[in-house]
């Protein structure tokens, strides 16, 4: 029997960071589509974060991509965000968007294009230190488009020594989180394409290296939530990039394209004990919204994110045991039917209400006004957004 108060404390202390670059215009490859009322720049992101927060009571968490957010005065955009009851989260690196890295970053065979990249790795720690940031995540870009282009093993040699020397930068209480990605931009090798390549890496290099797992990263039919439990198993889940993918991109709103993994992805989370402040997992919002209105697309994904947690703690785990340890396979499948198939919507709303919030989040951020404000007041300057 599930215990509704400890599923009811589990959903009001969760937390889900969102991202900056959200709130900014993106597009498809071929065109970015601007929307009225985007920020011009980073305090005008966290106004909209605050919003997110404001509709859903679990989303105090802002993760920044560094040169998109580069402010002259870090601790200014901290007591900002402090102001409106957020704080800094993950601070992105960028080493993908520069001329220099049309060969790579770290792994380029140009060891003046390593040395910059490095450098602003280091720099991107140096901002952690200013904003409280726990967590450095890096993603790279770096592969070959063809047979022979460069040496493969000598690229991980190259990107093990720039890891080395951004963990040894990292303070006591900082963390760096390694994603991986199948493809994309590369299209013969990937230097961190999948999460055995990121968690080797990690494992060599000590505590405070973990791998975070990007839904949308995956080759078709690849079971994620075994992924989850395996690194979960080893104390090396540092967080999630949630978002969602029909085909081969991934900036789609989470639990759009499959709900029920991510009901399967939350559900090893919560058997592997993933909630618990202690063990450190961030649950991100990593997501790009092309033609949805950009605040109530993010509210949303919070609440698609809520829900799958929702009905992934009312599992009933005694009687999945039972039914598991009995060989019992179609009733260890029905105990988790049951709880997928739970409409979790009236007790989430509930747990809203003993929040103080409005049970329905999207309705209180239509009532709110925020949307026809920023609208008529964001006139003029350089809206964000990703620079394609």
């Amino acid at each position: 029997m599930t215990d509704l108060s400890a599923v009811r404390a589990a959903l009001k202390s969760q937390r889900i960071e969102t991202p900056s670059w959200a709130y900014g215009n993106s597009g498809t490859r071929f065109k970015v589509f601007r929307q009225e009322g985007v920020p011009r720049d980073p305090y005008e992101k966290l106004d909209d974060a605050a919003q997110v927060h404001a509709a859903t009571g679990v989303a105090p968490v802002v993760a920044l991509h560094i040169p998109w957010d580069r402010v002259d005065d870090y601790a200014a955009l901290r007591a900002h965000a402090e102001e409106r009851g957020l704080t800094l989260g993950a601070i992105n690196s960028n080493v993908f968007q520069d001329d220099d890295y049309k060969l790579g970053s770290v792994t380029n065979p140009d060891p003046a294009v390593r040395r910059k990249a490095l450098g602003h790795l280091l720099d991107c720690v140096d901002i952690m230190d200013a904003t409280g940031s726990r967590d450095l995540k890096l993603w790279f870009s770096d592969g070959t488009n063809y047979p022979g282009q460069d040496d493969i093993a000598a690229r991980q040699d190259r990107l093990a020594e720039a890891l080395e020397a951004v963990y040894r930068r990292l303070g006591d209480d900082q963390r760096m989180l390694l994603e991986y990605k199948l493809f994309e931009p590369a299209f013969y090798t990937t230097d961190v394409p999948d999460w055995g390549t990121s968690y080797a890496h990690c494992l060599k290099l000590g505590p405070k290296a973990q791998v975070v797992v990007d839904t949308g990263h995956h080759a078709p039919g690849t079971n994620i939530e075994f992924i989850v439990a395996f690194l979960l198993r080893e104390a090396k889940l540092g967080g999630f990039d949630f978002n969602s993918r029909f085909y081969a991109d991934d900036d789609l709103m989470v639990g759009a394209a499959d709900p029920f993994q991510l009901f399967r992805i939350m559900h090893e989370v919560v058997r592997g004990g993933g909630l618990r402040p202690e063990t450190g997992v961030a649950f991100m919002l990593d997501q790009c919204h092309n033609i949805e209105a950009k605040i109530p697309a993010i509210i949303r994904s919070v609440m698609n994110v809520q829900e799958a947690t929702a009905k992934a703690l009312l599992v009933d785990a005694g009687a999945l045991a039972a039914a598991q340890s009995a060989g019992d396979v179609l009733e260890a499948n029905a105990v988790l039917m049951d709880a997928y198939n739970t409409d979790v919507r009236p007790l989430l709303a509930s747990v809203r209400e003993e929040l103080g919030l409005h049970p329905d989040p999207m309705a209180a951020y239509r009532a709110s006004g925020w949307q026809q404000q920023i609208t008529t007041g964001r006139v003029g300057g350089e809206q964000a957004g990703w620079g394609a």
